[in-house]
């Protein structure tokens, strides 16, 4: 598996099940209704629509969509363990804390 092979795969892994690292949710996100928030966060658990525009590095770390007519992005990140900077090697999980963010478009 090649360097950025294996970032997907944790990314997807990640943004799949919510195990290792922290979800972001934006003050807009935490605006709508418990039920549109639950079926965005599917949304973004499910994401595959990866492109060469949404994904041009092949890291699956972006993804936008629309639900109920509103833009939705979610980003993942990579910080070393404490969060006080950019993790220096994004394929290592003990050296790296992913914090996935989800948000309106308008709030990016």
């Amino acid at each position: 598996m090649t360097k950025t092979e294996r970032i997907a795969h944790l990314n997807d892994v990640f943004r799949s099940t919510f195990i290792g690292g922290r979800v972001v949710l934006t003050e807009g996100i935490r605006a709508l209704s418990e039920s549109d928030r639950a079926e965005v966060i599917t949304k973004v658990r499910t994401f595959a629509d990866f492109t060469e525009d949404n994904d041009p590095h092949k890291e699956h770390d972006f993804g936008a969509f629309e639900y109920e007519e509103q833009r939705f992005f979610w980003k993942i990140d990579y910080y070393d363990r404490a969060l006080a900077f950019g993790s220096e090697d994004p394929t290592d999980p003990k050296a790296t804390t992913r914090v996935l963010t989800i948000m309106l478009a308008e709030e990016y």
